[in-house]
Parts: structure tokens; sequence; C-alpha cells
């Protein structure tokens, strides 16, 4: 049972990372070069936006390039 739960959750492990390391990443990147968000959103949801974005992407082509 916890062998599938582990199973399951590394296959999508891109869309992890997208969410825990991308998604900090881009909305620190853009606090620390003044860059304001779209919309008004804070830049953690615009980071949060683009990391799963680009994690789902990587999941289904199976790639991150």
């Amino acid at each position: 049972m916890a062998g599938q739960v582990l199973e399951f959750l590394s296959s999508w492990g891109p869309l992890w990372f997208g969410i825990g390391f991308l998604a900090p990443l881009i909305a620190q990147s853009m606090d620390a070069m003044s860059i304001p968000a779209p919309l008004g959103l804070p830049t953690i949801v615009v980071g949060l936006i683009v990391g799963t974005t680009a994690g789902f992407v990587a999941k289904r082509r199976g790639s991150w390039v």
C-alpha cells in the first residue's frame, strides 16, 4: 500500500518540483528584480501558476526540454 502511494507521488515528480522549487524561485526573483506581478496578484501566485504549468507540461511530455 505505502509502496503504491510512493510510486504514484514520485511519478508526478516534475509537478512537485514546479510547485516546491520553481514557484518560490520565480516569486523571489520577481521580488529581487522589482518586477510587478500582473493583475495585482502576489508574486507567489504568479510563481505557482508558472511553476505548476511548467511541471505539468514536463510531466506530460516526459522531459523538461
